[in-house]
């Protein structure tokens, strides 16, 4: 494509997300409250961060604890720093070029690319919904006794569900989204406090061990962390939520401060994402270590929070009801932002627009076809469809390296991000953070592939 017509193609280019595109207004540069400023451009992290929270994490970071203690606490923080990193470039993409990375890379790579790309981030936003779909029909299983095939046939519902939210406006679903992460922190801080885990253990599983790269079961399930942390769909969605705010583009201030207040609230969210996440393994750590089999199946850990054989005097029907309940929250709002990453790479790839209710019920039907058949074939039971949410990551693996490379590359164009094209260093350490975390997907791969 001619530099010519790679101008044509971004000036054509809708905006991203044309319904909630530039719909919140903030504060102006010189106005001085910090406070007021933050809370004006948080709310996009929060809907990122929804991604870092879905049932392959829950399974990782439960296993992960019930396995090996709290060792792989340091697995979990490096791979939030690493997301930390890959989000901020992706909030620049769209706050200083305003595209998302699927308009971007329509304008910049050449056509038999782009179809490629599309195609495997395609599967990728299937992958993601399947993951939220398996989440949501156990939850509801855990909860009111529903077989599992009528819970996964249940989630068509909520394509009503995301539609509703959608009619509040972005503001209203970003507060709604953040209640629930509270909701589910408080849930999990409630748990992991009455279970009383060790201090000193925490520290120190915080602390990276050489074990970690010895031990080949330890260094597999590290993969698998790592794996269900930095998720393509995540990148999409951030590089156009960082849209959703008013500003004055043309006043360079103004741009530097809207960068500065969306790294701030991506970090704040990812942090809270980090400590969810920490929760479940301590939880795994401190009551289930030594039981493995207990803490591999959400039905096992549901169980065994009510079990006083299992957990001693710390079991409670109600701790139990409360992690299903968590799931299920989950569940749904990670319907929310994997319906909104959808469209913008079906927009993005191809600039075509179809409705959001459309986009959402096809979406959701191509994601039940194949679980109604592994269903029928299978049997309709939590252990196979835990497995489905271990594929459906190899899959969001196998994508990612098709969603970094880009944003990395589309980040150090000097035409694009003028003078916030990455320095030299944040050049390199992209490339280098992408091949090692490519790296690391594949030996993920490898490992669920040739056991």
């Amino acid at each position: 494509m001619t530099k010519r017509n790679e101008q044509l193609s971004v000036q054509q280019a809708k905006p991203s997300l044309d319904e909630i595109n530039r719909s919140v207004q903030v504060p102006g540069v010189y106005e001085p409250s910090f406070v007021q400023k933050f809370l004006a451009y948080s709310g996009p992290g929060a809907l990122v961060a929804v991604g870092y929270m879905d049932p392959g994490n829950w399974l990782t970071a439960l296993e992960g604890g019930s396995r090996y203690h709290e060792t792989l606490l340091a697995v979990l923080l490096l791979s939030i720093l690493a997301a930390m990193f890959m989000q901020t470039l992706a909030i620049k993409l769209g706050v200083v070029a305003r595209l998302d990375l699927a308009q971007a890379i329509a304008a910049f790579v050449p056509k038999w690319s782009r179809i490629g790309l599309w195609l495997v981030n395609e599967a990728a936003m299937m992958a993601t919904d399947m993951t939220g779909v398996v989440g949501t029909a156990i939850a509801l299983k855990l909860l009111f006794g529903l077989p599992l095939m009528w819970g996964m046939l249940l989630t068509i519902a909520d394509v009503l569900v995301v539609l509703m939210f959608l009619r509040f406006g972005i503001r209203r679903i970003e507060l709604i989204v953040l209640a629930s992460i509270l909701t589910v922190g408080i849930i999990f801080g409630i748990e992991v406090v009455r279970a009383r885990p060790s201090m000193g253990g925490i520290v120190a599983g915080l602390v990276p061990h050489t074990e970690i790269l010895t031990n080949r079961g330890m260094l597999l399930l590290s993969l698998g962390i790592m794996g269900a942390t930095i998720m393509p769909h995540n990148i999409y969605l951030h590089s156009s939520l960082a849209q959703s705010r008013r500003y004055d583009e043309h006043i360079p201030a103004q741009v530097t401060e809207a960068l500065r207040f969306g790294k701030w609230d991506s970090n704040v969210h990812l942090v809270a994402a980090f400590i969810i996440n920490a929760l479940l393994l301590i939880l795994g750590a401190t009551l289930f270590y030594g039981m493995s089999s207990h803490a591999t199946a959400f039905e096992g850990v549901y169980n065994g929070l009510k079990n006083p054989a299992i957990v001693g005097g710390l079991a409670s029907p109600l701790m139990s009801t409360l992690f299903a309940f968590a799931l299920l929250i989950t569940g749904l709002i990670s319907s929310i932002a994997s319906t909104l990453a959808g469209q913008i790479v079906m927009e993005g790839y191809l600039n075509i627009q179809i409705p959001l209710w459309a986009r959402r019920l096809l979406t959701r039907l191509v994601t039940l076809i194949p679980i109604m058949i592994i269903g029928f074939v299978m049997g309709f039971s939590e252990q196979h469809f835990e497995q489905v949410i271990v594929y459906a990551q190899v899959a969001l693996s196998i994508a990612l390296p098709f969603t970094l490379f880009p944003l990395v590359a589309l980040t150090d164009r000097r035409d694009l991000m003028g003078q916030h094209v990455n320095s030299p260093v944040v050049r390199w350490m992209g490339y280098v953070l992408t091949g090692i975390i490519t790296l690391l997907n594949v030996q993920l791969i490898l490992s669920v592939i040739l056991p």
